[in-house]
């Protein structure tokens, strides 16, 4: 049974990832997961510079799910070079580290520093407010995003995973246009954007207002838009949003994502990347499927 899968030239040995964001860089977790079962680990949003965050409350739990706004709390990349790479090079797991930025420039730099560094690819999160355009994200207007992806790519030695947005109004534009500027794949669905208050001290619950929505109630839409953008580009798609058991992993497959990721659910349940890959494993053999490629886009038109 042959449950690889190769995204722009790189080899994982599963298709199974860790979500940024909701995995540390493998250290918080390494206790639970043994993190050579995993495809790869994707780090948190690394910076230029440390990135205190947003000011507490910045989580809250929803119907099926959680609001976050910590915004991208992060020690910089100087840390994460000397501390967290080192540790992730002792397991036999690829590598994907996710950059933040405030300006084009601010990617620029961490995306250089990353060059000589032992990472395999590099997935740039493009929800980080962009604070020269009034802080609109970069990710929801599609002339931003193919500005900023065509700079990253003229820059960076590893392949290049996009990050997309949900909350822009046609996911297949910013995928084209991801496509378009040179992206040698796509990530999505990141976080959609809501809001909890509390009736009775008649306040918001988070400190920002808004956070980003994860986990299961999120699924159904992220499916969809996987399967619109893995149909509107000939780029691999990395599916997220909402998985929290191998038949939800199987659901993105199906849609056309060559790989997942795991974000909310490690929260909940710290063991859920290896049961999702143990899960497919046994789907595969449950229906005599020889290689995963068979379910990657395996539903009719």
């Amino acid at each position: 049974m042959n449950t690889k899968v190769t995204i722009a030239g790189v080899e994982f040995k599963n298709p199974v990832m860790t979500a940024s964001g909701t995995f540390g860089s493998g250290m918080e977790y390494s206790d639970f997961v043994d993190l050579n079962r995993l495809g790869a680990v994707v780090t948190k949003g690394v910076a230029n510079v440390p990135w205190p965050g947003n000011p507490v409350p910045r989580v809250a739990e929803t119907y099926g799910g959680m609001l976050n706004a910590i915004g991208l709390q992060n020690p910089g990349i100087d840390v994460f070079v000397e501390r967290d790479l080192p540790f992730l090079q002792r397991y036999d797991t690829k590598v994907i580290v996710n950059v933040c930025g405030k300006s084009v420039e601010d990617y620029l730099e961490v995306v250089e520093r990353l060059s000589d560094e032992p990472a395999d690819m590099l997935e740039i999160n493009v929800s980080c407010p962009n604070v020269k355009e009034g802080a609109i994200a970069f990710g929801q207007r599609a002339d931003s995003l193919y500005d900023i992806t065509s700079r990253i790519k003229a820059r960076a030695k590893q392949p290049v995973i996009m990050k997309l947005s949900p909350n822009v109004t046609d996911i297949t534009e910013m995928a084209k246009a991801a496509e378009a500027a040179g992206a040698d794949a796509i990530s999505l669905i990141n976080t959609l954007t809501g809001m909890k208050i509390d009736i009775h001290r008649r306040q918001f619950v988070l400190a920002n207002k808004t956070g980003g929505l994860s986990g299961p109630a999120i699924k159904p839409v992220a499916v969809r838009m996987v399967y619109q953008a893995s149909h509107a580009v000939k780029i691999p798609v990395i599916g997220m949003g909402g998985i929290a058991t191998a038949d939800d992993a199987i659901e993105f497959l199906l849609a056309g994502a060559s790989a997942i990721a795991i974000g909310a659910m490690n929260f909940a349940n710290p063991h859920t990347t290896v049961e999702v890959i143990e899960g497919i494993e046994k789907y595969m053999e449950q229906y005599h499927i020889e290689d995963i490629g068979e379910i990657i886009g395996g539903i009719p038109e």
